[in-house]
């Protein structure tokens, strides 16, 4: 069942190439996979990571960020899709997308955290 801003972005302005709607599904669909990729990754380290010794408070410190990350690519892939759908029905250019820099910053800081809690870890 649709809301009612899914029936307002699907009834104004002009239907675009079928090709570009559906490259524009697939690329939100990536970004579904993503997210529930992340979710799943944050699941695991939680429940089935060891134990960092001398650490833990580790595993969550790692998970938790990666579930509700996973939670924030979900909803803005698809605010991504809708600005896109509507960008193209109304021969506007497409919206830059937020989600390559917020990818690239989640990952470096997962990075940095995980490099902190071994190292921690491995000094205990």
């Amino acid at each position: 069942m649709a809301d009612s801003r899914d029936q307002v972005a699907d009834s104004d302005g002009t239907e675009p190439d079928p090709r570009f709607t559906f490259a524009n599904e697939r690329t939100f669909l990536a970004w579904s996979r993503t997210a529930l990729a992340l979710v799943v990754a944050g699941l695991g380290v939680v429940q089935l990571l060891p134990p960092f010794p001398g650490v833990p408070w580790g595993r969550h410190v790692l998970g938790v960020p990666l579930i509700v990350f996973g939670a924030v690519v979900a909803v803005t892939a698809y605010t991504e899709w809708t600005r896109s759908q509507r960008a193209m029905r109304h021969g506007q250019p497409l919206p830059r997308s937020v989600m390559p820099k917020l990818m690239s910053a989640v990952v470096f800081v997962m990075a940095v955290v995980s490099a902190v809690v071994v190292l921690v870890s491995a000094l205990r």
